[in-house]
C-alpha cells in the first residue's frame, strides 16, 4: 500500500499563535515551525511570569469589546475558537487552571515556564527549524521560503511572526502594513513625577480625550503608569502626542467635614486619609500651602485648591515610555484577511495569525486569547481548503 504524502506547512514564528496553529496541524501534515528564537519565549514574561491565558468571558461579542482594534474582525474568530475552548485546549495538554476574582485565567502553577514545556512537550510530531526567514516567494503552485542558510519548499505558509517581527517579506507579497505604534505602555509626561516615583494612586478616574477609565496608577520616574494608564495608550495609541489626562482621585468626598472634625490636625494628615501621603504633600508642595498648616486655617479658597488637585489633577502626555512595550497596534491590515479562515484574500495559501495582525487587546489575557483564537482559526482554514 502506498502512503499518501503529506502537504507541508510551514510556520513562520514559534510564538503563542504559531504553536497553537502547528498543534491543530501536526496530526494531518508535515510541520515546520521557523523560529530564529527559543519557541514560546515570549509567552515566559506573561502575567508577570504567571501566564495570564485568557479572560473568563464567554460571550464573544463581549469578549471582542477589549480589543481597540480588531473588534468585529474577532467575531468569526471567537466564535470558532472561544474562551472555553482555551480552557480545555490547556486542560488536554496537561495545564489545570484558575479563575482569579478579577476574571483573569491562570495556570494552577501560576508558572509561565510550566506552561511552556507542556505545550513544547504536545508539539510531538513537529519540525522545529532554527533560522530566521529572509523572504517567502510563490512558485507556481509551492512556496519557497528562504533562510540564511537554505531554501525550502511548501504547499501553504502561515505567518505568525508577532508585532516586533519584521514585515519586509509580507510587504514583498503585496500586503498593506498598518504602521506600527506602541501600545500598552507606560506614558511619558512633561511634568517631573520623580518623587513621587513608586507611588500608586488606587481606582481612581481618569479622564482622556472622549475616555473616562477606572483603574489603578503609577508614577514613575518617567511619568506614569500602571492598568488603567496602559489601558488609555492602548485607546490612544492613534492620537497625536501630547494630550492631556485628568485624574480624580476622591470625586465623592466632601472635606470641609474633615477638616472641621480634625480642627487642629495637620492638613497634610488630614489629605493622607483619603490619598497616599508622599501624594498629598506633593500638592500641598504645589499649593503652597505650608504641610503642618492646622485644617481651622483652611479656608474656602485653599479647600477648593486641594479638592481641585485632587480631582482635576492634569497630566501632559508627551510620548510613550522608553523600553519595550508590552504589545503594538498595527500591522497586517484586516482588510486583505478572511476572518472565517485567516487567508489572505491577495496572496492564496498565505495565512495569518496572532500579534503580526492589526489586532491588539487590553491587559488581562486578551493578547494570548487572540493568538490562541487566530492560530486555532488559521489551521482550521487550512483543514478547510485542501
Amino acid at each position: 500500500m502506498v502512503q499518501e504524502l503529506k502537504s507541508k506547512i510551514a510556520i513562520i514564528g514559534a510564538g503563542p499563535a504559531g504553536c497553537m496553529c502547528a498543534y491543530e496541524l501536526q496530526n494531518d501534515y508535515e510541520v515546520y515551525l521557523f523560529d530564529c528564537s527559543a519557541p514560546l519565549k515570549t509567552l515566559l514574561p506573561t502575567g508577570g511570569g504567571r501566564c495570564n491565558l485568557a479572560y473568563n468571558e464567554n460571550d464573544f461579542m463581549e469578549l471582542a469589546k477589549n480589543y481597540p482594534r480588531g473588534e468585529k474582525f474577532l467575531y468569526s474568530v471567537f466564535s470558532k475558537f472561544s474562551t472555553a475552548d482555551t480552557i480545555e485546549f490547556f486542560e488536554n495538554i496537561g495545564v489545570k487552571t484558575y479563575v482569579q476574582d478579577d476574571m483573569r485565567i491562570f495556570p494552577v502553577s501560576n508558572s509561565s515556564e510550566f506552561v511552556r514545556e507542556k505545550f513544547l512537550k504536545a508539539l510531538n510530531k513537529v519540525s522545529f527549524i532554527n533560522e530566521k526567514v529572509k523572504d517567502i516567494k510563490r512558485v507556481n503552485y509551492l512556496f519557497k521560503v528562504f533562510t540564511a542558510h537554505k531554501t525550502y519548499n511548501f504547499d501553504k505558509i502561515v505567518i505568525a511572526t508577532g508585532g516586533h517581527g519584521s514585515y519586509d517579506f509580507i510587504k514583498n507579497l503585496g500586503h498593506d502594513i498598518v504602521e506600527p505604534k506602541k501600545s500598552l505602555t507606560g506614558l511619558k509626561t512633561s511634568q517631573n513625577f520623580s518623587e513621587l516615583s513608586g507611588v500608586s494612586l488606587k481606582n481612581i478616574y481618569v479622564r482622556c480625550g472622549k475616555y473616562k477609565l477606572c483603574g489603578d496608577m503609577i508614577f514613575t520616574h518617567e511619568g506614569i503608569s500602571g492598568p488603567v494608564i496602559y489601558k488609555i495608550s492602548s485607546l490612544m495609541a492613534r492620537e497625536k502626542m501630547p494630550y492631556k489626562l485628568i485624574t480624580e482621585c476622591t470625586p465623592n468626598i466632601d472635606l470641609q467635614p474633615a477638616l472641621n472634625s480634625y480642627p487642629h490636625k495637620a492638613v497634610k494628615n488630614i489629605i493622607s486619609e483619603f490619598v497616599p501621603k508622599s501624594f498629598a504633600v506633593y500638592i500641598l508642595k504645589k499649593l503652597n500651602i505650608n504641610l503642618e498648616t492646622e485644617a481651622h486655617k483652611i479656608d474656602g479658597q485653599k479647600r477648593d485648591g486641594i479638592l481641585k488637585m485632587l480631582n482635576e489633577f492634569e497630566i501632559i502626555a508627551v510620548s510613550p515610555a522608553s523600553g519595550r512595550e508590552v504589545v503594538t497596534c498595527g500591522g497586517v491590515s484586516l482588510k486583505q484577511i478572511n476572518s472565517k479562515t485567516m487567508e489572505s484574500v491577495i496572496c492564496r495559501g498565505i495565512y495569518f495569525c496572532g500579534e503580526v495582525l492589526d489586532i491588539d487587546g487590553f491587559c488581562g489575557g486578551f493578547n494570548l486569547q487572540n493568538c490562541w483564537s487566530t492560530g486555532f482559526a488559521a489551521a482550521q482554514g487550512i483543514k478547510f481548503c485542501r
